[in-house]
């Protein structure tokens, strides 16, 4: 019996019957595996799949008749492979061998966990079955995990730890632990993947070659990536066949996958001697320090598997030439005033985040000796990529309220430079740019004379990718933002069965829960606004350094990371990136009081009204960037205050407090 075509089959590079597998010669099914791979196979790898063959073809015996197995399955989300994957009676086991071990590293027990929770979240037939993830150490003497399901109570047992000698009972145990109908194989075999990724986990994936398809979720409910990225293909083919200059503005609600399209499009085109050569600009300090650090990291670790070696600083320099921070971006045009960029394709990720002329013009005189600089920063900007003779695409990736700092132009800015100084441009617009929180809308009815606009539907995302458990959960957030407390609870009645929002008084509570719910390396951390300056007395100082790089991308056993729940991230930190878990400390900065929201500042040693209007909209956007993180769920702190500290007043907390359990959020 050859391996069988189907879906589940291509993703691995080898898949057989149990029956056949074990009838099969062991040197047989190495050559399989060995031409399923895209890389040279050193004998490490080669010895432990013998190993593994070997084992399974002893272990399997009794179950030869009762399901199909599969290695080296693909799980293109975390970007690595499941040793062997099988399904056997009414159980999914996920086989993770550790040769030549004798014990079991927290590390490995994570990884295995891993695998089991992606399927059980993205894998659209394993979400209703039960599912084992079984770690082998081969040198183990004995078995050292009882069979228990996880907290969730999802089908996802927690990780079974067993010895070669002990698997057949092991596999026996489960199934006993499991009962129902033996799984359909091929029912099984043509469920779909729609996996939903961290950014950091998709720029690791676009950088390894997948497209965004392979990791972007194709339902109905969602719109579909694929759709915009082709849209914005589209308009930089026709630009460069017909030799005109364009600019996109994409829009999408928070989490809508906004980021992805823009590292989608740069990733496709890093060629520096093509000149589709694209580069990625945020002025997001921390997401293009993690991003980069990210990618690097796992381009060495690429490197490693195919059995070369490439030190990090070489890894780095690569992907510095395509993710840069917009503010280097300009300088590097500032040397040059008349030489156009490398790049042709230049892409704005929080396109409303670029300076307006005031900031701009302050930050040249200070830092650059540029007195009287005459332009903001999207003018200067688009003014850069007009350099060029022939060709040029901009694509703005805007965010709806999401402002968070002095000085940030929004969206209007870019627009009123087009009509000022830019008149041949083309234009193609999201059509929801109009929409209020984007805060465009009068400017718009400006393009209205303008020849060479068009409005595309496909340039917005309208649906949030980062929770893939509820997809309502921005619309949530703005309405709570916004006080209309039925609609709020409307949408937390859709959004609580699937994404669990817990309110506590308590910050000990809260770290508890965070861990109760995480599973594997699930990353969690607690996230508070930057002007929430009377946390001090529950450890929690806005203003300690704290190293995002460590925060979002080091594991449970370094203090710097977010596991150990001491550093805090503020909205600055966070924005642009997500955990799966967060726990919001919502202080006296932002409170509820008489159905409106008071905007404090802590200054010397009292809290002070907020006047502006704009410092006001930065601060509850500040708490809308930090309500919308948590990829699974969240809890929210709301401090009990102390009535012996008149900066922490009850009063202060209490008003808050009521407003969200009047919503309906549950306590604990």
């Amino acid at each position: 019996m050859s391996p069988t075509t189907a879906i589940a089959s291509n993703r691995a590079y080898y898949a057989d019957s149990i029956d056949a597998f074990i009838e099969r010669p062991s040197d047989q099914i190495l050559g399989a595996l060995l031409r399923g791979g895209s890389f040279a196979v050193e004998s490490t790898q080669r010895d432990a799949w013998i190993a593994q063959i070997r084992i399974l073809q002893v272990a399997l015996q009794k179950f030869r008749r009762r399901g199909k197995l599969y290695f080296e399955y693909s799980v293109p989300r975390l970007g690595k492979r499941i040793d062997v994957l099988c399904v056997i009676g009414p159980v999914i086991f996920v086989f993770e061998f550790k040769v030549g071990e004798s014990q079991f590293p927290s590390s490995a027990i994570d990884q295995v966990l891993d695998y089991a929770v992606d399927l059980k979240n993205f894998h659209e037939t394993s979400h209703d079955k039960a599912i084992a993830p079984v770690l082998i150490a081969t040198d183990a003497r004995e078995a050292v995990a009882s069979i228990a399901t996880t907290s969730h109570n999802d089908g996802v047992l927690l990780p079974v730890l067993t010895g070669v000698s002990q698997l057949p009972e092991t596999i026996d145990q489960v199934i006993a632990f499991c009962p129902g109908e033996d799984i359909d194989l091929l029912s099984w075999e043509q469920g779909r993947y729609h996996p939903t990724p961290t950014i950091v986990e998709a720029a690791m994936a676009l950088y390894g070659g997948h497209s965004v398809a392979e990791i972007s979720r194709t339902d109905a409910g969602a719109v579909n990536l694929t759709k915009t990225t082709a849209a914005i293909s589209t308009v930089i083919q026709q630009s460069r066949e017909l030799s005109k200059k364009s600019i996109c503005f994409v829009t999408g609600v928070p989490g809508a996958g906004k980021t992805l399209v823009g590292l989608d499009i740069a990733t496709k085109h890093i060629n520096k001697e093509d000149d589709l050569y694209s580069v990625f600009l945020s002025g997001n300090g921390p997401l293009v320090a993690i991003l980069r650090e990210a990618l690097a990291r796992d381009k060495v670790a690429r490197e490693k598997l195919a059995g070369r070696k490439l030190k990090k600083g070489e890894a780095m320099g690569e992907v510095k030439l395509f993710i840069q921070n917009v503010h280097n971006f300009r300088d590097e045009c500032l040397v040059d005033i008349d030489r156009p960029p490398l790049e042709h394709v230049a892409l704005f990720d929080e396109a409303q985040r670029a300076w307006d002329l005031e900031q701009t013009a302050s930050f040249m005189l200070r830092k650059k000796q540029r007195a009287n600089f005459s332009q903001s920063e999207p003018e200067f900007l688009i003014s850069c990529l007009d350099r060029h003779d022939d060709w040029a695409v901009i694509v703005c990736l805007v965010g709806g309220g999401q402002e968070i700092n002095t000085g940030e132009a929004g969206i209007s800015e870019w627009i009123e430079s087009l009509m000022r100084k830019f008149p041949k441009w083309h234009v193609c617009i999201s059509s929801r740019l109009q929409d209020a929180e984007y805060g465009a809308g009068s400017v718009i009815k400006a393009l209205a004379g303008r020849p060479n606009v068009q409005f595309n539907d496909d340039l917005h995302l309208s649906v949030s990718m980062r929770s893939f458990r509820a997809e309502s959960v921005s619309a949530l957030v703005k309405n709570v933002l916004d006080r209309d407390i039925e609609q709020s609870k409307g949408l937390l009645r859709q959004v609580s069965s699937r994404y669990p929002i817990t309110l506590t008084r308590s910050v000990a509570r809260a770290k508890e829960w965070l861990k109760e719910q995480a599973r594997g390396s699930e990353r969690y951390g607690i996230i508070v606004s930057s002007q929430a300056q009377r946390l001090k007395p529950h450890a929690i100082d806005v203003r300690s350094p704290m190293d995002p790089i460590h925060w979002f991308l080091d594991g449970k056993d370094d203090v710097r990371s977010s596991f150990f729940l001491e550093d805090v991230a503020t909205e600055f930190h966070v924005q642009g990136l997500e955990l799966d878990w967060a726990c919001v400390v919502w202080d006296a900065d932002f409170r509820y009081d008489g159905g409106r929201w008071q905007h404090m500042s802590f200054v010397g040693d009292a809290w002070q009204r907020i006047r502006k209007p704009e410092r006001q909209a930065f601060l509850k956007n500040a708490y809308r960037v930090l309500l919308t993180r948590a990829r699974q769920g969240m809890v929210i702190v709301v401090p009990e205050g102390e009535k012996n500290d008149h900066t922490r007043q009850p009063t202060f907390y209490d008003k808050t407090f009521s407003y969200l359990q009047e919503i309906g959020f549950p306590t604990i």
